[in-house]
């Protein structure tokens, strides 16, 4: 059963798109065809020009795009791991990965509360629980955030990756 028809949206370079509707209209739907998940049976998803069918998966989902859901998944590992989980710095020194990382806590809103002595004493070393049981639901959505960011992607997709956060972290 289709559940997509005669969709066609063109997203510049710099530019933010927001998809709103009513529930199953098919908004994650398209983000899992950006993250093909699957393919479209008719027509085609151009990234940059190139049928996403055609790029190597790896340079697409490692270095062009970054996901992040409504229910981020966190492990029962740190702050910072959970941030720089699979992150590839080529030859960045300590240095230069804790300037990124710092920078994409300080983007994601996350900063403050994981630099907080009294909630987090270990800040970036703090161990999260399993699940990441230790924090809110705001505090893992703007770890996952910070984990999509410090990659420095090309293109971040939120799947209602906001809904926990406050106006101000959500800006």
């Amino acid at each position: 059963m289709p559940v997509l028809k005669g969709v066609n949206i063109e997203v510049g370079k710099n530019q933010v798109v927001a998809l709103v509707g009513h529930s199953g209209c098919g908004k994650s739907s398209i983000i899992s065809l950006i993250e093909r998940f699957y393919d479209p049976i008719e027509g085609k998803l151009l990234f940059c020009g190139e049928d996403i069918k055609d790029l190597d998966n790896t340079w697409y989902h490692q270095k062009q795009l970054a996901l992040v859901q409504q229910e981020p998944i966190l492990f029962s590992s740190s702050i910072r791991e959970n941030i720089c989980y699979g992150v590839d710095f080529g030859d960045a020194t300590e240095a230069q990965k804790e300037k990124q990382l710092i920078e994409a806590c300080r983007m994601a809103n996350a900063l403050t509360f994981i630099e907080d002595k009294l909630l987090f004493p270990e800040a970036f070393d703090t161990k999260v629980g399993e699940r990441g049981v230790r924090l809110s639901g705001g505090q893992k959505q703007r770890i996952a955030i910070a984990r999509a960011l410090v990659r420095k992607p090309k293109v971040i997709l939120l799947d209602e990756a906001t809904s926990a956060l406050d106006a101000e972290s959500e800006h």
